[in-house]
């Protein structure tokens, strides 16, 4: 399997350098340049958090690994309360005892619950207009209803069985139905809280980035046991490669699935940036949000709804996941589309054509 994701990720990155040799003919080439231009963003997202994960895992192992071990759960669950990209996978795979949990939680939690939580709540009320944040919001929360089907799905390939899934994902489902119920009941405030969050996670990205890039130049450690920055942006250029081959490719499948989702459109009664938005979503989950203020109130509460676990499944998160772990590439994948098609199923079952239904 991951034999063939590798060389699917080649395919593309060689279609997509080939016309940009011949000045972008295709549309292929301009993708292929975008994995490079997005190595930046990356290195100020990601190095300086896993520069300090080291660090930082030390003291949250000896205030979280007690409690969870006391449950019988595996501490390197809690990692998954991040996104994958964002220090998520660093703090699964350092609090772990078990390398598949700390593996399950670092990529299937991570790239589900934890980039929801931390990216798509605060960026998209950030970014969709005020009349569509009700519809975002219910449809948000009908993806958190529908996340255990993604978590099962990727914890079962993952190998962990179906009872040990489920109890190790009790810590995360809970914290899923605290935020369902915030938004359920405190919209406003549950937005402002994940966007302060996600600005502390920005800031202790900057401290690493600055602390790191510190030492390296001085040639002494400031703070014992930190990953080297060199070491974390080897890390972030094997995630821009990948990105060189998933980032065409993305846009061939956009292509081909065109005239299936305009059909999905015809009998689902989105409109046609709904349907778009979908797939847009698997791609990139920034785009797909910036689409919701050119979308009916269904095919907003069905994207929403759907981004909780499909968000960037074959960019992103697939490459991250093809750099740290390959072996779970697999599961990302089936997880992240199972848990997104669940989610848009029960949110059109929730929802008639026009108009949103009360959940």
């Amino acid at each position: 399997m991951n034999r063939v994701l590798m060389i699917l990720m080649a395919v593309g990155a060689a279609l997509g350098g080939l016309d940009r040799m011949i000045g972008n003919k295709f549309g292929l080439g301009e993708r292929f340049d975008e994995g490079f231009h997005l190595l930046g963003s990356l290195a100020l997202s990601m190095a300086g958090i896993m520069c300090l994960m080291p660090a930082l895992s030390g003291l949250l192992e000896r205030v979280i690994a007690p409690a969870f071990a006391a449950l019988g759960m595996d501490p390197g669950m809690f990692g998954g309360i991040l996104a994958i990209d964002m220090g998520g996978y660093q703090l699964a795979q350092s609090l772990a005892r078990d390398p598949s949990v700390g593996r399950f939680s670092g990529i299937i939690v991570g790239a589900t619950f934890g980039c929801t939580a931390v990216f798509t709540i605060p960026v998209g009320f950030s970014l969709t207009p005020k009349e569509a944040h009700a519809a975002l919001s219910r449809g948000l929360m009908l993806g958190l209803m529908a996340l255990p089907a993604a978590l099962v799905t990727g914890g079962l390939i993952c190998g962990l069985g179906l009872l040990n899934t489920i109890w190790q994902c009790m810590p995360i489902l809970l914290i899923a139905g605290l935020l369902l119920l915030g938004l359920i009941r405190r919209p406003d405030s549950m937005v402002k809280g994940f966007s302060v969050l996600s600005r502390v996670i920005s800031l202790i990205a900057y401290a690493g980035l600055t602390v790191s890039a510190v030492q390296y130049m001085i040639g002494f450690e400031l703070i014992p046991g930190m990953v080297s920055l060199p070491e974390a942006m080897q890390v972030v250029s094997s995630i821009g490669i990948m990105l060189l081959g998933s980032l065409p490719l993305s846009e061939l499948l956009q292509r081909l699935l065109k005239r299936p989702f305009e059909a999905l459109g015809r009998r689902t009664g989105m409109n046609a940036a709904g349907t778009t938005g979908l797939l847009i979503g698997l791609v990139n989950v920034t785009p797909a949000l910036g689409m919701m203020a050119r979308m009916d109130e269904r095919s907003r509460v069905v994207n929403a709804a759907a981004l909780v676990s499909g968000a960037s499944a074959f960019t992103a998160h697939f490459a991250f996941t093809m750099s740290v772990s390959p072996e779970t590439a697999g599961a990302l994948l089936a997880a992240k589309i199972v848990g997104a098609v669940a989610a848009a199923l029960l949110a059109l079952f929730f929802t008639t054509s026009g108009r949103t239904a009360r959940a």
